[in-house]
Order: C-alpha cells, then sequence, then structure tokens
C-alpha cells in the first residue's frame, strides 16, 4: 500500500510516503487504492481509500494539507488542513499537518528539514519542472524558514522513466541537453534527473532517487500515459508529527 522512502528513517517524527496502487477498495479501471479526487471514481471508494492510506502512515486525512494542482509553480506555506486549489506544491510549515501531492507520472518530490521540523511536498511534472518548482520551494524554505540546503533531505519517487517519457521537439527544447536524450529520431526526458540536479545546485547533497517507473512498474503504480488517462493516482505525504 504504501512506499516509505529510506533516506528518512532516521528521522525523529517525521511521516513520510507515497501510496502504491494496491490495498484499496476502487474497482477497474482505478484499481485499487486511488486517491485522486478529480477521477470519475466513486466519491466514497476514493475516501475510504484515502483513510486507509493514512492509516498506514499512522497519520488522520483530517490533518492533510493537498491542493488541486494546475501544472504551475506556486506554493503553498501551509498552516492548517486544507483543500485548496491552484498550488502544485505545498509546505506542511507546522508540526501536526502534513503535505500531499497527487501523481501519476509526474515526479513526486519530498523534502524534509529535520533542524527546522518543515516539510514539503511537490508535484513536478514537464512543466513544473522547466518553471524549476523544486528550486522554488527549496528557495521559499530557506527565505522564509532559515532552512541550510546542507541539513535538507530529499525524496525522488516513482514517475515515468527517461525511457518511456517521449516528448516533442517542443518540450524536448526546454531542457537541458543533460535531462533529455535522442532515441531515434524522438526525444525522451529523464525527469528524475533533471529534478535532482535543480535541488543538488542549490545544495541539497542527500537525495534519495526512486528507480521505479510508473509506465514501466504499471502492476503497482498508477500512469496516466500507459493507462491512456482513465486510471487513478497516488499521494505523496510528508509532515513531522507531535
Amino acid at each position: 500500500m504504501t512506499c516509505k522512502p529510506q533516506i528518512f528513517q532516521h528521522i525523529p517524527h517525521l511521516v513520510a510516503g507515497i501510496s502504491t496502487r494496491h490495498g484499496g477498495v476502487s474497482a477497474l479501471p482505478y484499481s485499487s487504492l486511488n486517491l485522486g479526487v478529480h477521477t470519475d471514481d466513486n466519491p466514497a471508494h476514493i475516501a475510504q481509500n484515502l483513510t486507509l492510506f493514512c492509516h498506514s502512515l499512522g497519520i488522520s486525512e483530517q490533518a492533510l494539507i493537498r491542493s488541486y494542482q494546475v501544472h504551475g509553480d506556486q506554493i503553498c506555506n501551509g498552516q492548517v488542513p486544507d483543500y485548496l486549489s491552484g498550488y502544485d506544491a505545498i509546505i506542511a510549515g507546522k508540526i501536526g499537518v502534513f503535505a500531499g501531492v497527487g501523481v501519476a507520472d509526474c515526479c513526486p518530490i519530498l523534502l524534509a528539514d529535520p533542524n527546522k521540523k518543515i516539510a514539503a511536498a511537490i508535484h513536478a511534472g514537464w512543466k513544473g519542472t522547466v518553471a524549476q518548482i523544486g528550486s522554488k520551494t527549496l528557495h521559499y524554505m530557506m527565505d522564509y524558514y532559515g532552512s541550510n540546503p546542507a541539513d535538507i533531505l530529499a525524496y525522488i519517487g516513482p514517475c515515468i522513466s527517461e525511457t518511456h517519457f517521449e516528448v516533442g521537439d517542443e518540450v524536448a527544447a526546454q531542457f537541458e541537453q543533460a535531462h533529455k536524450q535522442a532515441y531515434g529520431s524522438r526525444w525522451h526526458v529523464n525527469l528524475k534527473q533533471a529534478n535532482a540536479d535543480q535541488l543538488r545546485k542549490l545544495g541539497v547533497q542527500q537525495i534519495e532517487i526512486d528507480p521505479a517507473c510508473t509506465v514501466e512498474n504499471n502492476a503497482d503504480f498508477f500512469s496516466h500515459r500507459k493507462e491512456k488517462g482513465l486510471t487513478g493516482r497516488m499521494l505523496a505525504v510528508i509532515g513531522f508529527s507531535a
């Protein structure tokens, strides 16, 4: 049901994880742990799935801060649980609240500052990656909370891999050469590497990159591309408990 990043395991009171597609109650094509509020799945099933997933993390679904995501670069400095709109990065800026972002091929990024006791969940599709949403969220943590990048730990979770992320010339042109590869006449983009490098440039040294690909490992994760848009969503969550 839940993948728990190894990089965070030693941090006291930090709750972090990303759901798989297993262990829920939704039927095909959303089977089974669909957490996508804006899918056409039965809302009662989505709500039950959210309860199951949050309980696997040891938290209440009432403690989540989430947003309707728009593939932008807006950052919410969350202090109280809520469901918002227009944000693709959420900072859990208070102990006892937990930031969550939904994904199904896009790159989930979780950041934790164990000294300041703040954390962030980021949804980085290709548009968000080009807009430097990872860097901007880290800058926000540095400017508002005084975070030191050397103290921050990062997890880059399951998303579509370079092998399967074929893009057109107009998308490829927006990525650095180091983050794209020509496969014959078509470009493929490496979202994980692009986002990891953004963080490294700002001084984050402790990064775990999950090897799982949502397309290749579609039996375990939802993939919008593989399943032609008719699928569920995973949820990546992070925050500090009391």
